[in-house]
């Protein structure tokens, strides 16, 4: 096929971080390219459209405006590519494999500062310079022998699974989707009643995608059910929890949590999460490294360069899956 033209729908800094010198050159390789920004303007120019974070959704309908291949470098593509031009034959790929390890890390992480309360022991250092103090605040517990929870076997949710299963936690997975022999080689339980799987559990991670059946899943009267002292682990979307009832939990100290996603982002500065002693904040970063960024940006341009070759997309999105994505 002829030299497609490309247009790159993203900010220049984050086309700066996805797409190095030799990612650019491959990319220029593929076709002609042109980069507007994020602005939306433009894309009747492309035949191959390049979204990410803040490019403008998709008209709903196939027009002269509408590009033969989107390929996302970011996450979800549900607010940005209406299902009805996937019908209309759109083709649709994306990247967020590229962003799964930084984010498994990074949930990880959070759930061994919960265990051994290192939030609580940095902020004691850090405020007061008083090392007794610190070294007083309690024992803190291992990620070995804990009893963890994960709902939802994503692709992050997965890698998850392998990092704190290779440190020795015990897992059990609520998936309706897990099958048997996925769940064996992962080496878990699974659970097909969410209350079942919650009961048992220290600690509760979150790795599942919103959908209409996981919206609010950690529900108020889920969220009481739990033991006292049990930690939540949110890298997920804050809308797979009922985030009033946990800020009351969180408040009187029932519960802790480490969160790095939020109903309302930035987080309102008049927001109870502030400063709690038993919570972890982070400003949705999850994805954020270096790493992840080039990893992305090395899906884009295979995806573009398998397109160009005629030859199938590994990470493309159909009509009948798409109501199962985040």
């Amino acid at each position: 096929m002829k030299r497609p033209r490309i247009v790159v729908d993203i900010a220049p800094e984050l086309a700066a971080d996805l797409f190095d010198a030799e990612l650019l050159a491959r990319l220029n390789a593929a076709g002609e390219v042109r980069v507007t920004g994020g602005s939306g303007d433009g894309r009747e120019w492309g035949e191959i459209l390049v979204t990410g974070w803040g490019t403008p959704p998709l008209e709903p309908h196939r027009s002269k405006r509408s590009p033969d291949l989107v390929v996302h470098s970011a996450g979800t593509i549900r607010k940005l590519v209406p299902k009805s031009l996937i019908e209309e034959g759109v083709q649709v790929t994306q990247a967020p494999q590229g962003m799964a390890t930084s984010v498994a890390e990074l949930a990880l992480y959070l759930t061994t500062g919960l265990l051994r309360d290192l939030h609580s022991v940095d902020r004691v250092m850090f405020e007061h310079r008083d090392w007794g103090a610190a070294s007083r605040l309690g024992l803190g517990r291992t990620v070995d022998g804990t009893r963890i929870t994960v709902v939802g076997a994503s692709r992050v949710g997965r890698l998850y699974i392998r990092k704190a299963g290779a440190l020795g936690a015990l897992l059990t997975v609520y998936d309706p989707y897990l099958s048997e022999a996925d769940a064996e080689e992962l080496g878990v339980v699974i659970s097909r009643d969410l209350d079942e799987a919650l009961s048992g559990a220290e600690v509760v991670a979150l790795h599942a995608p919103v959908t209409d059946e996981t919206v609010r899943m950690l529900s108020g009267e889920r969220l009481a059910k739990l033991p006292a002292g049990t930690l939540i682990v949110n890298t997920a979307r804050s809308a797979l929890i009922d985030m009033p009832a946990l800020e009351r939990e969180l408040v009187n100290g029932r519960l802790s949590a480490a969160l790095d996603v939020f109903d309302i982002e930035p987080l309102p500065a008049g927001s109870p999460l502030w400063g709690l002693p038993n919570v972890i904040l982070t400003p949705h970063l999850g994805a954020v490294t270096i790493n992840s960024r080039r990893a992305q940006g090395r899906i884009v341009v295979e995806e573009i360069e398998r397109y160009v070759a005629g030859e199938p997309l590994h990470n493309a999105i159909s009509a009948g899956v798409y109501d199962r994505l985040a």
